[in-house]
């Protein structure tokens, strides 16, 4: 549900708020609650959301063309694969704030077999949903 406020008639700007009725599935493959975007709010250069990664799940591999990420972790604990070959390995529990630059492959998991993670992620791109691509990484 979106609701709109302003303070007068004449202004062009109004408060938006977002109550996500439901979640819905990502190119990702991971539930989210879509929240601030162009789509919600109106919103021009960013997006907010939040993720739910299930018990034992992970991210199908993807990168974010042309915009960057930041993630705040609410709860549990995630590894970040990332790099060509998804290489790399970072882990993060909740506190940690993560960055993702644009266009770097990476997937998510959730290192708990148990309790699902919760993130807040953010994106300086308010359609940001339309530029998740997929990533294969090479054999």
């Amino acid at each position: 549900m979106t609701e709109t406020a302003s303070t007068s008639a004449d202004d062009r700007a109004a408060v938006v708020t977002v109550r996500p009725e439901a979640e819905v599935l990502t190119r990702q493959r991971l539930p989210y609650f879509v929240g601030i975007c162009a789509a919600t709010a109106g919103a021009r250069g960013l997006a907010m959301h939040l993720v739910v990664i299930p018990p034992g799940a992970a991210s199908e591999p993807h990168l974010h063309r042309g915009y960057e990420t930041a993630i705040y972790i609410l709860e549990g604990r995630v590894e970040t694969r990332y790099g060509r070959r998804l290489e790399h390995r970072v882990v993060n529990v909740a506190g940690d704030f993560v960055y993702i630059p644009a266009d770097l492959p990476h997937q998510a998991v959730n290192l708990s077999a148990t309790e699902p993670a919760r993130a807040l992620v953010a994106r300086n791109d308010a359609a940001d949903r339309e530029h998740v691509d997929p990533w294969q990484a090479p054999v």
